[in-house]
């Protein structure tokens, strides 16, 4: 398992680039300096312990973005926490102002890596983990960068619970080709599809995000996988 003194290792590679773009307007840096420090996640706390207690299932989501398939999903699922990291800075901002305008009581916040957080998540914690539209480091000597590799995929098997879901979904089929490659060789995961269509079209519950939309609206195709985690037995 990853832990936060890992990170620090010469070794340790990032999987996200910039964390900035331009300027933040003077309502999100408000909402950066007193929302944001209340809904973030504490790493010496377990996961579980951010919630209310009528929160019946975790969900987790690498690389938000916008936001827009995080709140949009924590709306439609009240006794779900969902935590969302993202170490853009405009993208953490623009979730912040949806948490805010519909109220949201159940999303919590790592501005940062997400393997930080990955000990604060007990084993079978999650009921499902989301990687929408990751970067996918084309170039093959940055391919060590992907965030799906073997031992995100074993801590991924240790966070979730038996038949829990982890969702993949992206428009560079290079970065498909690499996600099934690893996890159809991953002993805790088996893919849930059966047909073509399982693959070419989102889930019922799906959220499009916007990188997702830009996609389609230039031709660009998106593949949906769905992986579950094998029972324990």
């Amino acid at each position: 398992m990853t832990s936060t003194q890992d990170l620090k290792d010469p070794g340790y590679l990032r999987s996200f680039g910039r964390r900035q773009g331009k300027k933040l307007s003077p309502a999100r840096e408000r909402l950066m300096a007193h929302l944001l420090p209340k809904i973030s996640m504490d790493c010496e706390k377990p996961a579980r312990a951010h919630f209310a207690a009528n929160i019946d299932a975790l969900w987790l989501e690498i690389g938000f973005g916008g936001g827009e398939h995080l709140s949009a999903q924590a709306a439609a699922h009240p006794n779900v926490g969902i935590v969302g990291c993202e170490p853009f800075i405009d993208g953490v901002a623009k979730l912040l102002s949806q948490v805010q305008e519909a109220g949201l009581e159940n999303v919590r916040i790592h501005g940062d890596d997400a393997r930080q957080i990955f000990p604060t998540f007990k084993t079978a914690d999650l009921d499902r983990v989301f990687v929408l539209f990751p970067d996918p480091w084309p170039k093959s000597r940055h391919h060590k960068r992907r965030f799906i590799q073997t031992n995100i995929l074993d801590d991924f098997a240790r966070m979730l619970k038996d038949g829990g879901e982890l969702r993949v979904a992206s428009d560079h089929m290079g970065y498909i080709r690499w996600t099934l490659t690893h996890l159809m060789r991953h002993d805790e995961f088996e893919w849930t599809a059966e047909t073509c269509k399982d693959w070419q079209t989102p889930p019922q519950d799906w959220i499009s995000t916007r990188y997702e939309e830009k996609a389609l609206a230039k031709g660009d195709k998106c593949v949906y996988l769905c992986f579950r985690r094998k029972n324990r037995s």
